[in-house]
């Protein structure tokens, strides 16, 4: 079975930001390539690819609602313009690895670099909802490759393996902080400027790319090319997408369940063709086993518990405390700083207490931390007012943010290291393309189950549904700890 180049580059990010402060104290001083000035600029560059992408999808939560009220999007179509992103991404991260072997890795790059920035500006200028989710998607596209042909040409950049984890951590750094401070720097543009300055404020870093990287980082391609599955690649594109649109669609049954039904007949006939192919893009075989079927659900469960409910925090913090764009931005850093601060303890736990009680943790705070929220959404806006009650609501909001942030650091980083751990040392590729698949497949179809959920007018009472679905999904995610074992397989 041949490596999914793509998604291996997805989960080096992944591991990247867990193993960030180990790699960079663990580098020898006495290197036979000298760490200096230019190599930490080639890292910087190339982690600067890795900056936007997570960027453009946390900051843009906390401007969710001036987007509807500009654009007369409601809460379906805002549901959009995520996941229009999200699935593109997805999408396109399975086929871009093989692309950037058989193209070049640093013209990979630089398209998908031209294609992300190009896509941002289309996004500030848009003015209608379907424009904006058409760059959007281009956004998606763009990430896809240039994330791949920057974590890929670090190979090339950095020919030394302690040089090259030094540069790994730095990007696991810079991708850490995009997803803990994206909020608080989007809700910032967003007060000074208007939601449209986040977008284009990629456009700068991107034109920053484009200069240093033909003169820092030179071109490779790998010896063997790998086909690329585009019929595959579509079915299960549609099959994703059809089955968004069923969840946004939920109010109107019939349309419901024509999306429901054809999304599941092209998720058949993309697993039958799967197992007909000498190189699938993932292999039905793989998710045969029940241990990997576990960290499949883990992985939805905390796509769903916290990546889709961060989407709709901002909204809750602006309806239910009357806070603005930049005050809800600042409050969110209780949910997203632990992703910055806690993978490490997550891998130190896993190392001492194995796989099923490390996650069982995990996914005991991403339920109780929801659990909290939605009481203090059940509150309802009165008890924010200013009294001794709204603060405790206020610091109770809080409280449960923290929970729900700390046990998705705990749990997010390790996931994929545990199901590349589990599957067959020769389908690691594939495993890991199972991994992006179910991450962002949980977050697309959380974020419009939630979309759904959500009230429709200004009400903190309005989000008990949204929080007490998503610790509803931890709870399944907990039960899914009980199939996988007490130790954690060593690594490959």
């Amino acid at each position: 079975m041949k490596r999914v180049h793509a998604d291996g580059c997805n989960s080096h990010l992944l591991r990247c930001r867990s193993l960030a402060l180990i790699a960079l104290m663990s580098i020898d001083d006495n290197l036979p390539v000298i760490w200096d000035r230019r190599a930490r600029l080639t890292a910087c560059v190339l982690g600067l690819g890795a900056f936007l992408t997570q960027f453009d999808v946390t900051a843009l939560v906390v401007v969710m609602p001036e987007i509807g009220r500009d654009l007369a999007i409601g809460r379906p179509g805002l549901a959009w313009v995520i996941d229009a992103y999200s699935l593109a991404f997805t999408a396109a991260l399975l086929a871009a690895g093989a692309l950037a072997d058989r193209y070049g890795r640093r013209r990979s790059l630089l398209l998908g670099n031209a294609l992300f920035a190009a896509a941002s500006l289309a996004c500030a200028l848009a003015w209608t909802a379907p424009a904006l989710w058409v760059a959007r998607a281009g956004q998606g596209l763009g990430a896809a490759l240039l994330i791949t042909g920057a974590l890929a040409s670090i190979a090339a950049a950095f020919p030394e393996a302690a040089l090259r984890a030094r540069a790994y951590a730095l990007i696991g750094i810079l991708s850490g902080i995009a997803m803990a401070l994206g909020p608080t720097l989007g809700g910032l543009l967003a007060s000074w400027l208007g939601w449209r300055a986040i977008f284009l404020a990629n456009v700068l870093p991107g034109a920053l790319i484009a200069l240093a990287v033909p003169r820092l980082v030179g071109e490779g391609r790998a010896g063997m090319r790998l086909p690329v599955d585009w019929p595959g690649l579509v079915l299960l594109t549609f099959a994703l997408g059809l089955a968004i649109e069923s969840c946004l669609q939920i109010r109107t049954p019939v349309r419901c369940v024509v999306s429901l039904a054809v999304s599941l007949s092209l998720a058949l006939i993309f697993a039958s063709r799967q197992r007909r192919r000498d190189h699938p893009l993932i292999d039905p075989a793989l998710v045969s086993d029940r241990r990997v079927k576990a960290v499949v659900v883990l992985l939805l469960a905390v796509s769903a518990g916290y990546w889709a409910v961060l989407v709709y925090l901002p909204v809750f913090l602006m309806s239910a405390c009357g806070l603005g764009a930049q005050a809800a931005g600042v409050a969110l850093l209780a949910a997203t700083l632990p992703m910055l601060v806690l993978p490490l303890v997550g891998g130190r736990m896993i190392r001492n207490f194995g796989w099923r009680r490390s996650f069982g943790i995990a996914l005991a705070l991403i339920v109780i931390g929801n659990a909290v929220l939605t009481g203090a959404a059940v509150a309802g806006p009165s008890a924010f007012a200013g009294s001794l009650a709204g603060m405790a609501a206020f610091a109770g909001s809080l409280a449960g943010m923290a929970a729900v942030g700390a046990g998705a650091a705990l749990a997010h980083p390790q996931l994929s290291g545990a199901i590349v751990a589990l599957a067959p040392s020769e389908t690691a590729g594939m495993a890991s393309a199972v991994t992006m698949v179910a991450r962002q497949g949980g977050f697309a179809l959380g974020v419009a189950v939630l979309g759904v959920l959500a009230p429709t007018t200004p009400s903190g009472a309005g989000f008990a549904a949204v929080f007490g679905f998503a610790a509803v999904t931890g709870l399944i995610g907990l039960g899914a700890c009980r199939l996988l074992p007490d130790y954690a397989v060593r690594q490959r």
